[in-house]
């Protein structure tokens, strides 16, 4: 065969054979590659979000939170009127779950019943040895389970409303209550009101009647102003570590 016709077909015969060589070593590693790689499609881009996020703790400020009561009462001579008693020895925290969830164990509020005050001294110190008996039961305490409607994750700006539910316990009774709460949130802080109505009787408790007041309604209204912190993220610390 001339030897142009040899040089013609033999450049050409040796391309094909190298990108067949390529071809059968790479292929294999590719298979193998794709056996143990996951596909995207079996990763929900859910559960890589919750993987980046992380629990949000809210720490109640001390002093800077506000319980009260809401007592409607008939005095004898001056009819309808409404008791109010409150304390500032409001303390507590909740911790919000990456999820939205509230860890119980991490999430209680607690009152100090000891240092309610109205306007009637006389009132006061009959509801706290007779009705409350603060010297076997000092505290109210609100442990938290959840908060339907609270922004996940908090907002840093802005207003909302949502719930929060639990268990509230006062003179050694415990009770599933719910709170209605309006806050408005701000860098690390949010403030807010919560309030909720619960029976006197509920909690094993008899309507107090001392001095000139004639009768009181069974309702109670309880309130809490409140004003907390929250706590900075990982990543907060470690981009403003100051």
């Amino acid at each position: 065969m001339p030897a142009s016709i040899v040089r013609r077909y033999a450049v050409p015969a040796i391309v094909v054979a190298t990108v067949l060589a390529i071809v059968v070593a790479v292929v294999p590693f590719a298979a193998e590659a794709s056996k143990s790689a996951p596909a995207v499609s079996d990763v929900p881009l859910s559960a890589a979000v919750s993987a980046r996020s992380e629990a949000t703790r809210v720490d109640l400020i001390a002093g800077g939170s506000e319980a009260r009561y809401r007592a409607q009462e008939v005095l004898a001579g001056r009819g309808a009127n409404e008791a109010v008693g409150r304390t500032s020895d409001v303390a507590g925290m909740i911790q919000v779950e990456a999820d939205g969830t509230i860890a119980p164990d991490q999430s209680r509020i607690s009152v100090d019943l000891r240092t309610i005050r109205s306007d009637s001294a006389m009132r006061d110190n009959y509801i706290k040895r007779s009705t409350l008996r603060v010297d076997q039961f000092p505290m109210a305490d609100f442990v938290v389970t959840g908060a339907p409607g609270l922004p996940v994750p908090l907002p840093t700006s802005g207003s909302a409303t949502f719930e929060l539910v639990g268990d509230l316990t006062v003179h050694g009774v415990s009770r599933p209550t719910t709170w209605e709460v309006t806050a408005t949130f701000a860098d690390r802080e949010v403030t807010g009101n919560a309030t909720t109505t619960v029976l006197m009787t509920d909690f094993g408790m008899t309507p107090p009647r001392v001095g000139a007041v004639v009768s009181i309604e069974d309702s109670v209204k309880l309130e809490m102003d409140v004003k907390a912190t929250v706590a900075p993220s990982i990543a907060d610390l470690l981009t403003d570590p100051g």
